[in-house]
């Protein structure tokens, strides 16, 4: 089986929460559901959170993860993602940490459950990919965009709408978490390319947290569904 390690990309910043990462959610910092989600993947070899902040770097440690500093300078507003699992990567590699596959979740998705990041590894490593996202499907979700002429649908024709039963299933890249390739990243300095492949999960999982409302959204999401009463 390929050598998974998953990275989490955290920083300090945060404009709509303040503290996000680490925020109370169900219970627990917010982190630490994804943390532990990663830990249990029975593939998943090793955890890695990387942060420019102690506190969370802390609260990493305490749930098993372990930890990468990250550097300021790639962790301001206008950092990607794709600076963190880089600068996660060559970190790794100098300590010669076999890295086959990277599981890259979102911290501010937790609602996902392991045999969500079960099934994409083995989709993944089976599939032969070079890069995978987590996706929900929907057949009836219609997007309009305004512009200066006014406003026009942008994935369907609203002059020759079909009956629901006709339209093709839609893939949403839903960002709960992606898989790729070291050399994948290393080459196109982008979470895809080379064979790209999804995994699909139930719909309600799709969504996360950047505000308030998202949070108590979240929350009842986690309680309603993912909770054992």
């Amino acid at each position: 089986m390929a050598n998974v390690i998953a990275i989490i990309p955290a920083r300090g910043g945060s404009k709509g929460i303040p503290n996000k990462n680490i925020i109370n959610f169900c219970g627990k910092p917010l982190i630490a559901w994804t943390i532990e989600q990663c830990i249990k993947a029975e593939d998943v070899n090793e955890v890695w959170v990387s942060s420019d902040d102690d506190d969370i770097l802390d609260i990493a440690k305490q749930y098993g993860a372990k930890t990468i500093k990250r550097p300021c300078d790639i962790s301001g507003d206008t950092a990607t993602s794709e600076s963190a699992w880089l600068h996660a990567i060559d970190f790794l590699q100098q300590k010669n940490i076999p890295l086959d596959v990277i599981l890259a979740p979102q911290v501010t998705s937790p609602l996902r459950e392991t045999i969500d990041i079960n099934n994409a590894i083995s989709k993944f490593v089976e599939g032969g990919y070079d890069s995978m996202f987590s996706s929900s499907t929907t057949d009836d979700l219609f997007f309009w965009e305004e512009s200066d002429a006014g406003i026009d649908s942008v994935n369907y024709d609203y002059k020759n709408r079909k009956r629901r039963q006709d339209i093709k299933e839609q893939i949403i890249e839903n960002g709960s978490f992606y898989l790729f390739k070291p050399e994948i990243i290393k080459k196109y300095n982008n979470r895809f390319g080379g064979k790209i492949g999804h995994s699909k999960m139930e719909f309600w999982k799709m969504f996360e947290i950047d505000n308030l409302d998202d949070l108590k959204m979240c929350q009842l999401l986690m309680k309603g569904f993912l909770f054992k009463v």
